[in-house]
């Protein structure tokens, strides 16, 4: 089974920002806004991140490692009244709606088990997704 983990980062927030994929302890993708949008946010990153993970897998069994509880809770809870509602909830818009809208069904294709760990508590994996999440975001942004 593959390994993966997960990043986003923005600096500011919202502000320029970059995401990364750690692949079995080592650097599988590092990426930004795909439109080249200079303004984001580390929410948008952190979805960003677990499309291209659920992307490399291609179907494969996989466990992605994240510190967003908040993706999680998207991606196996929420989406789902969400989109029976026709994409709207009670509270108004959706936010990174485009993101909810892809990373839904690419999880629901895949083989793939979302963990949360805690951010900054000294994991290995979430280290080395957040130093290069930073990285990327340095990249995609000058």
């Amino acid at each position: 089974m593959i390994t993966y983990y997960t990043d986003g980062s923005c600096d500011p927030n919202p502000g320029k920002g970059g995401y990364s994929v750690i692949k079995d302890m080592e650097v599988c993708v590092l990426g930004g806004e795909p439109a080249g949008a200079i303004q984001t946010t580390n929410i948008r990153m952190e979805g960003l991140a677990i499309i291209a993970a659920l992307k490399d897998a291609a179907g494969a069994e996989c466990e992605i490692y994240t510190d967003s509880e908040f993706w999680i809770n998207v991606i196996t809870k929420w989406s789902i009244p969400w989109e029976k509602a026709g994409w709207k909830k009670k509270g108004g818009t959706i936010k990174n709606l485009d993101i909810v809208q892809e990373v839904v069904p690419l999880y629901r294709a895949s083989k793939a088990k979302l963990t949360w760990v805690r951010g900054h508590n000294n994991d290995p994996g979430n280290e080395l997704a957040d130093h290069w999440a930073n990285e990327a975001r340095k990249q995609h942004n000058g």
